[in-house]
């Protein structure tokens, strides 16, 4: 692979660049000139006495921004409609909404969170669209009500049925037949009863502790005389399924049976409370859900064990203040005010549905045996470069010939970066391994080829990002499993996440010692790589290795390393890097030559880098955006964004990969981050320049595919709204799907 010098310039300054959120906080109105740097070459020296300045580019309009919170709504929405469409699989429409459900507790649990605790705590900072914490409150709020009925109705009024229909059944109490409630009686004794506790709500004891996301019951009580009525709640235990499976244990849907029945847990226990409250009458019954703060803060220059403060902040994470109250619009006006009441809820946090609570049990519904049912099982295959051959060869003579670049799912992880790792780990000749993780899956082979190679006596260093969210325990986990097993773990740098994708392997190849690297945009996780799309590059090219060998020494130790030749690395790097290269872009367009910016990411909300596009779409250099989730750029407006189109791009796999383009300059990067502030500003992050043709050519032909105007997407208009393209009726006579075009282009290969 070809390198470029052109980094280390870009990334020499000894102290972060400018955050996005100081660019915001600025009046909108012309660039600031560039601060020279030495080697950036005649374009930041300052024009000779006498010159004439260039003209200076008209204010950008202060509306320019779409609002990241809403945004992030607008894509769950997108995820909500495959639900809703016919043409999918009706399991496959099951995982969606399980997805949907999913997606917005975290969202609860994370975002909502952030903004309330601003909200309470005084620090009214708007947006970049100028709306003030409360303000944004309230319209989340509003969206999220109606996205929230509107999921549920799906469920209710399309998917039941249509399930019912195919064999697949969610029945309530009323509808099973005497044999199945005796049966499930039975089980209920057995299995459920031993771990309920009630819990009585009056003088003497107090309202219970709600953890979060748990399903509960909202029971009252009236005693014989009919005098008093009494509240307790009952939580439902999480040692159950949520569908309680209501046919024989030794059914076999192999065997011809397609028929399969669930009941919701909280009817089986609702229709026996009458053993849970002897003697008493029970005359009300309502399931409610709460979502709390879920967010971490670790003082990390305050603790001296990083690891044992993050403990004790997971711990204080289960009490976190409640931030959303889910109930069924057939709670009684009462009983809900009680609830706001003892839990301390917002009226505008609570969140009132039809049917079913928590919807995320659909995936147990999703995992019913019907492949009739569901999408055909894609098997990943192996790439060409490390396909079997009658001469077995290592993965290090593979890349002595050349780089390769995955796109997983579609080329195996576990037969090119896995393999990779473990071929490193059991190669007498492999000196050390350095690897980041991120997350990981529970019974990683990743980890465990680690640990093979430091018992083997090889120099073994992991990065374990222990803050990474919702898998600080499994981390802190391996990284204990790893200590003990002779790696030397670390945990980054204070005050930074760190998300890249990097490994470096050092292997002595007779008298020279040789270096070996994956640089990807996803985490080193073998079940996420065959759901999620994400691309990653294996060389051996000495420059990516000497770079790498400075970033984990950065890492690891005290070096303050800034500048690198073939990366760019955040939060020193990337954003000044992009923003260059598109204004790079718009010089070449300038002088005649044929310009173009592509980005695929996961979200672009930065405002510095959302500037620059804009910029680049007023001097007429086409802007192309591939973005999953959040965008808070406004295309399509005339005057700023004529030259700006967003699609996003869903499917049965989660768009997740990282890549840009600069036409004019003939480069393509790839790497973790995503046009964020977190990403850019708290995280260390790396891009890596793809500049081996081959490998550059694919990665092209992937947006080709992408941008095709016939594939199937969502595209983005002026006013923020969302539509399905091509629309119906349109000139187009055929239509792509990105993702099974990538699938089918995969089949008949050798698989893994």
């Amino acid at each position: 692979m070809h390198t470029t010098a052109r980094t280390v310039a870009e990334q020499k300054a000894p102290g972060p660049e400018i955050p996005a959120q100081q660019v915001q906080a600025t009046p909108p109105g012309p660039p600031a000139p560039p601060t020279p740097v030495p080697g950036q070459g005649a374009s930041l020296i300052a024009p000779p006495a006498g010159a004439t300045a260039p003209a200076l580019p008209d204010p950008l309009p202060e509306d320019r921004y779409l609002n990241r919170e809403l945004s992030w709504l607008d894509f769950n929405a997108r995820v909500l409609a495959l639900a809703e469409d016919s043409s999918q699989p009706l399991l496959e429409r099951a995982k969606f909404l399980a997805i949907f459900a999913s997606n917005l507790d975290e969202f609860y649990m994370v975002r909502v969170a952030g903004l309330k605790r601003r909200d309470e705590t005084g620090l009214s900072v708007r947006s970049a669209d100028g709306l003030t914490p409360r303000q944004q409150l309230a319209r989340i709020a509003e969206r999220s009500r109606a996205l929230s009925r509107a999921h549920a109705e799906v469920f209710m009024d399309e998917l039941r049925p249509e399930l019912d229909s195919a064999g697949v059944h969610i029945r309530a109490w009323d509808d099973l037949t005497d044999a199945e409630r005796l049966r499930l009686s039975d089980y209920f004794s057995e299995s459920v009863f031993p771990v309920l506790t009630p819990l009585a709500v009056d003088p003497a004891h107090p309202f219970p502790y709600i953890s979060g996301l748990s399903l509960n019951l909202a029971v009252t009580v009236r005693d014989p005389e009919g005098r008093t009525e009494r509240f307790a709640r009952v939580k439902v235990p999480n040692n159950v399924p949520r569908l309680v499976t209501v046919d024989p244990p030794d059914t076999d849907t192999r065997a011809g049976n397609r028929q399969v029945t669930f009941l919701p847990i909280e009817d089986l226990i609702s229709a026996h409370l009458g053993d849970l409250f002897t003697g008493m009458e029970v005359t009300e019954v309502h399931p409610f859900r709460v979502t709390r703060n879920a967010d971490l803060e670790v003082e990390e220059d305050r603790d001296e064990d990083l690891l044992q403060a993050l403990e004790r902040e997971l711990a204080r994470r289960r009490f976190g203040p409640p931030v959303r109250l889910e109930v069924l619009d057939t709670m009684s006006e009462h009983v809900l005010e009680l609830l706001l009441r003892e839990l301390d809820v917002d009226p505008n946090d609570v969140v009132t549905v039809p049917g079913l609570l928590d919807l995320t049990g659909l995936w147990q519904v999703h995992g019913v045996n019907r492949p009739d049912l569901k999408d055909e099982p894609f098997r990943p295959a192996t790439h060409p470069a490390f396909a079997e051959r009658e001469t077995p060869r290592s993965v290090f003579a593979t890349l002595r010939d050349g780089d390769v670049l995955v796109h997983h799912p579609y080329d195996s992880f576990s037969t090119s970066v896995q393999r990779f790792i473990e071929q490193a780990a059991a190669d007498p000749n492999v000196l050390a391994i350095k690897q980041t993780l991120y997350r990981t899956s529970g019974d990683s082979p990743i980890v465990n080829a680690l640990i093979d190679a430091a018992e083997a006596g090889k120099q073994v260093v992991a990065l374990v990002e222990i803050k990474a969210r919702f898998d600080e325990q499994a981390n802190i986990r391996w990284a204990r499993q790893l200590e003990k097993a002779g790696v030397h773990v670390v945990y980054g740098l204070v005050g930074l996440k760190t998300h890249c994708k990097t490994c470096l392997v050092v292997r002595q190849e007779g008298s020279e010692i040789r270096r070996y690297c994956h640089i990807g945009t996803g985490n080193y996780n073998p079940k996420t790589a065959r759901l999620y799309e994400d691309v990653g590059v294996l060389t051996a090219d000495p420059t990516i290795g000497a770079d790498l060998t400075d970033l984990f020494n950065s890492l690891t130790g005290y070096s303050r390393q800034t500048s690198y030749r073939s990366l760019l690395v955040a939060p020193y790097g990337i954003r000044r890097g992009i923003v260059r290269r598109i204004d790079d872009e718009i010089e070449a367009h300038r002088s005649g030559e044929t310009a173009r910016v592509q980005i695929k990411a996961n979200s672009l909300v930065d405002e510095a880098i959302i500037d620059a596009c804009y910029r680049a779409s007023q001097a007429g250099v086409p802007v192309d955006i591939v973005v999953r989730g959040i965008c808070a750029i406004v295309p399509g407006r005339p005057g700023l964004s004529e030259n700006i189109t967003v699609r996003s791009i869903l499917g049965p796999f989660l768009e997740h990969s990282r890549v840009l383009h600069f036409e004019a300059a003939d480069e393509y990067w790839i790497g973790s981050a995503d046009m964020m502030h977190r990403n850019l500003d708290r995280r260390v992050e790396v891009m890596l320049r793809v500049a081996d043709p081959k490998l550059a050519d694919q990665l092209g032909a992937m947006f080709d595919s992408c941008l095709d105007p016939a594939t199937r997407c969502w595209t983005l208009g002026p006013d923020g709204s969302w539509s399905p393209s091509p629309a119906a009726g349109s000139d187009n006579v055929r239509v792509r799907d990105h993702q099974i075009e990538m699938m089918n282009s995969r089949r008949g290969s050798d698989e893994d």
